[in-house]
């Protein structure tokens, strides 16, 4: 998994409109649609709500990727 900020290459409308695209698919299950018709003040409230509940855990980190897919096969939702 690759941390830190994007390459330069990477720094393009494109390529951050396509890694926000996926986060917000994979964590709340939306379609590139929805995506699309959501305004930047929408997503900006979501991600500042999930922010604001991650502050108040205590030191827990977020699901890692293994995690994620592990809680898919247990629970699928069909």
């Amino acid at each position: 998994m690759r941390t830190g900020p994007p390459s330069q290459e990477n720094r393009t409308f494109a390529a951050s409109a396509s890694r926000l695209s996926g986060t917000v698919s994979a964590v709340l299950g939306w379609t590139p649609d929805q995506f699309w018709r959501a305004t930047p003040a929408e997503l900006a409230t979501i991600f500042s709500t999930f922010a604001d509940n991650m502050a108040g855990l205590s030191g827990e980190l977020p699901l890692g990727t293994a995690q994620l897919e592990k809680l898919k096969e247990v629970f699928p939702d069909g």
